[in-house]
């Protein structure tokens, strides 16, 4: 009777988990759309360029902040432990000439307190940095994008992998089928002494390669379907479904438009807007060679007392005020040649942005012309291959119907069937290659 509580005490405890296992689960059914929105919200890459953006708005701040009036409050409090003393010519007091009489200045305790303001009036490198704060702003966003591109071309290649695979399942699903229709056709005729025993073992021997193959594509499938949760940034315990389907006129559909410009390229505007703040940047350095000016100003008060009494009224508690307004210009005559090297540093770094930018654009014409090979290849391959499926599948119908009607061998039945699995297997390879080819044809003309 213990043994049995026991049993169910555990059995209970396994249905409890697995429910609150089910409940924490979640089911995705997205389209490719849908999954590459996922991924843009989720994706590290992503996540972590929209943190750069916001690091070079908090950048800009900074810069902001050297153009605004600066204000600052200070206080000091003294004890002299020991009053300073200074040496004053004796004959003030009547003594000898030539000597000096020690006399100490000032109280024991001194308070002071004062606020400083001061307004930069120019700074040639503040005020570029002011210029500049759009374009920064502005290529942190394109840095985005790119990353957010790279990850939808990404995305959309597993993506229809695995609607690929699904349907290549679906396919061996149909073949399965089909072969254990005609081993059960074959087993009724061997029993009517038209089939040989060796027909039905190669039939079975068949089935079973089938079945098998069946196996490892799902086996793919569900390991591309755990890369994507990866990619997209999904838990993976969560179940995620594909409700996009692929065809040959989806993937046809406006290839007839050839023209591209650089511009259209995430990375190029990138490099443009790069470009915009290397120009920026020599534009500092050299109006860094101008003086910089500022409007400064101070109030102070301060009070000195023998004893630590400095809120009594009368005479005693005298507060000392001082203050001033006042330009301030500053200007380094001689930094060891350091404005003239970093400018010449810029102008550098902006010959090698157009240096990348002419590497760019001929890397682009390079990666249009070869995606319109591989997207002209790529179609009419598989163009071909549907049509030696739809022959194959022909083929095989026939041979089947003679072979029922006891006009053909299984040699001939063998062989058809060998050859439309090859035929199915050669299309959805061509129709795999044929919708990466259009996404590098997209990704290479900008258009993704």
């Amino acid at each position: 009777m213990k043994k049995l509580i026991v049993n169910v005490f555990s059995a209970l405890l396994v249905f409890m988990t697995s429910i609150s296992m089910v409940q924490s689960q979640q089911v995705y059914r997205f389209s490719v759309q849908e999954a590459v929105d996922y991924a843009k919200q989720n994706s590290v890459q992503v996540k972590n360029a929209l943190l750069d953006y916001k690091i070079q708005n908090e950048t800009n701040n900074q810069i902001t902040a050297q153009a605004y009036p600066q204000l600052s409050l200070s206080g000091n409090a003294q004890d002299y432990l020991d009053i300073p003393t200074q040496l004053v010519p004796a004959e003030f007091f009547g003594g000898k000439p030539g000597t000096y009489e020690p006399i100490q200045f000032g109280t024991k305790y001194m308070v002071t307190g004062n606020i400083t303001a001061s307004q930069l009036l120019f700074d040639g490198q503040v005020f570029v940095g002011l210029q500049a704060r759009k374009t920064a702003l502005e290529l942190a966003q394109k840095q985005t994008e790119v990353s957010e591109e790279m990850i939808k071309a990404n995305v959309e290649k597993i993506y229809y992998q695995l609607v690929v695979g699904k349907q290549q399942i679906s396919t061996l699903t149909a073949n399965i089928e089909r072969t254990s229709n005609l081993l059960k056709d074959t087993k009724a005729m061997f029993k009517q002494g038209f089939a040989e025993k060796l027909d039905i073992d190669k039939l079975n021997v068949q089935l079973s390669n089938l079945e098998t193959e069946k196996s490892k594509a799902q086996s793919q499938l569900d390991a591309g379907n755990s890369g994507l949760k990866f990619l997209m940034n999904l838990p993976q315990k969560d179940s995620l479904i594909l409700t996009d389907s692929i065809t040959e006129d989806k993937i046809k559909e406006g290839m007839l438009n050839n023209d591209y410009n650089y511009t259209d390229r995430k990375d190029y505007q990138a490099l443009e807007t790069s470009r915009k703040l290397g120009e920026f940047n020599i534009k500092r350095y050299k109006l860094s060679q101008i003086p910089k000016l500022s409007l400064i100003g101070s109030y102070s008060k301060n009070a000195q007392r023998n004893d630590f009494s400095f809120f009594k009224g009368g005479a005693e508690g005298n507060w000392y005020t001082n203050s001033y307004i006042g330009l301030n210009l500053s200007y380094s005559i001689f930094d060891g040649f350091s404005r003239r090297s970093n400018l010449r540093m810029a102008k550098l770094d902006l010959q090698k942005t157009d240096n990348n930018m002419e590497q760019l654009r001929a890397s682009i014409d390079n990666d249009v012309t070869q995606a319109k090979v591989q997207i002209s290849n790529a179609i009419l391959t598989m163009d071909n291959q549907k049509q030696n499926m739809l022959l194959a599948e022909d083929v095989y119908n026939t041979t089947k119907k003679k072979f029922e009607a006891g006009v053909g061998s299984n040699q001939e039945i063998y062989n058809a069937e060998a050859d439309l699995k090859t035929a199915q297997n050669n299309y959805y390879s061509a129709l795999y290659d044929a919708i990466i080819a259009k996404i590098n044809y997209l990704q290479a003309t900008g258009k993704l």
